[in-house]
């Protein structure tokens, strides 16, 4: 449905925005799009990395829309005044969502694959992409993060598979509501929690899109995926969990620092896996990712084999290197779950650690408010050290209700180590400042792609300490 046609995209650098370009390229589209973080120079690797795959590139200012044969596309976030969208308001150009977009593609294919969930959609998402890739399945694969399986020299940003295969993969979203928009035949829901919509916004939501796909792969290890699961036909429902009665379980857990071993129990057999990614999470990752396989046809000791060659996602603990004796690791966690898995993984091990955590908008940070408070005094040690700087500011309006120093002084208060130093940069250099061999510094944040090049940054402060 892509051959041939014109779509521009604003905000083509965008996590959720760059894939699906990349995929209408690759299937024929004229593709072209606009970016503010293009406009000042910012991450310049990206972009290259787009106009080599034949997506032509305009200032964000509304001269790259000149025609009505144009299907203009954009995210919820991009306001009416942007100049791009008043370019297309005056020459009678489409608009398009991106989840509207992305759906027409998912729901046309053969074998639509949708994962859901609050937390680990994008490493299950490559989980699966990488199994029925190596298995030679040919799948086209849209995700939000970069699946490091696929990233190459000439491609680096590998957030996108084209294939020719029956089965497309893509997480699906319920920030925005959008997840409504997908039909999967086979869908996965990881888990249910705070982040952006009530729970119970997030009930109806994450329900119905279990309710229309053949075979939903549910974790009835998270209380809220459980309930949700028991509205579902037995026949259409396949469970799983870690150390836990399920269709598929994990038992006998082994973790190292960077990787994990399991027995994965599934009809009365015992098989050993082992995963090349850490922690418990990913290990309920896996189940997911072998029994959304499994459901679409990969005999499981296939699937067990294919899945110890997934090498991860970037900013999914990706260690970033060790300098001066200190580790810095790279991480998407911006949710209370996604944060207490990585700080549970690491404090499996010694070591203190240093935290930087930037939060990815004042909204949230209004909606996770005592959740995210609950969870750090809870989960840091007592010589850990977290230093928070204000949220990710990206334009626009918005409402400053909740900042990071209410955070921090709510976690203070419970007598853990918190610091809120407003400048990201002053956050970060008084973390490495303070490093010292044995340390793990982890940066923690979503929405905002420099967050890699603040840890690279951190690395190079700590390891010039000698």
């Amino acid at each position: 449905m892509a051959d041939g046609k014109s779509y521009f995209f604003v905000g083509v650098g965008g996590s959720g925005m760059m894939p699906l370009a990349m995929i209408l390229a690759g299937r024929g589209a004229r593709v072209a799009g606009s970016d503010r973080t293009l406009d000042a120079a910012r991450l310049p690797a990206k972009f290259d990395d787009l106009k080599a795959k034949g997506v032509a590139l305009f200032p964000q200012d509304g001269s790259g829309i000149t025609s009505s044969d144009q299907i203009v596309v954009a995210s919820a976030a991009v306001e009416d005044t942007v100049a791009d969208i008043v370019a297309a308001e005056r020459v009678g150009a489409r608009r398009m969502s991106r989840a509207e977009l992305l759906s027409s593609l998912f729901d046309a294919s053969a074998l639509p694959i949708g994962v859901a969930g609050t937390s680990g959609k994008s490493t299950v998402t490559g989980m699966i992409g990488w199994i029925l890739h190596a298995l030679g399945r040919d799948p086209t694969v849209m995700n939000g993060a970069v699946m490091k399986n696929f990233a190459q020299a000439d491609a680096p940003f590998a957030s996108a598979l084209v294939g020719q295969g029956d089965a497309f993969v893509s997480e699906v979203d319920e920030s925005d509501g959008s997840i409504a928009l997908y039909s999967p035949k086979i869908a996965v829901l990881n888990n249910v929690s705070l982040d952006h919509k009530s729970l119970q916004e997030l009930r109806a939501l994450f329900g119905t899109f279990a309710a229309k796909a053949a075979t939903t792969i549910v974790n009835v290890g998270d209380p809220e995926s459980a309930a949700l699961a028991m509205t579902l036909p037995p026949a259409r429902r396949v469970t799983f969990a870690v150390e836990a009665p399920a269709d598929l379980s994990a038992e006998n857990l082994a973790p190292e620092p960077f990787a994990i071993g399991f027995e994965l129990v599934a009809d009365g057999v015992r098989q050993a896996v082992r995963l090349s990614v850490p922690g418990r999470h990913n290990v309920s990752n896996a189940l997911a990712a072998l029994g959304a396989t499994r459901a679409a046809g990969v005999p499981l000791p296939d699937a067990i084999r294919a899945i110890a060659g997934f090498t991860g996602l970037k900013r999914r603990f990706e260690l970033v290197g060790t300098g001066a004796g200190v580790a810095v690791i790279d991480d998407f966690g911006h949710n209370p779950d996604k944060i207490a898995a990585t700080l549970e993984t690491l404090h499996a091990f010694p070591g203190r650690l240093l935290i930087l955590f930037q939060p990815h908008g004042y909204g949230p940070l209004k909606m996770m408010r005592r959740e995210l408070m609950v969870m750090f005094a809870t989960e840091l040690g007592v010589e850990d050290v977290l230093v928070m700087p204000d949220p990710v500011y990206q334009g626009g309006t918005v409402t400053r209700e909740v900042t990071s120093a209410d955070i921090v002084a709510g976690i203070a208060v419970a007598g853990a180590q918190a610091l809120h130093i407003p400048d990201r940069a002053a956050a970060a250099a008084h973390l490495a400042a303070i490093a010292r061999p044995g340390d793990r510094i982890v940066v923690m944040g979503a929405r905002d792609d420099t967050l890699s090049l603040l840890a690279a940054d951190m690395l190079a402060q700590v390891a010039a300490k000698g």
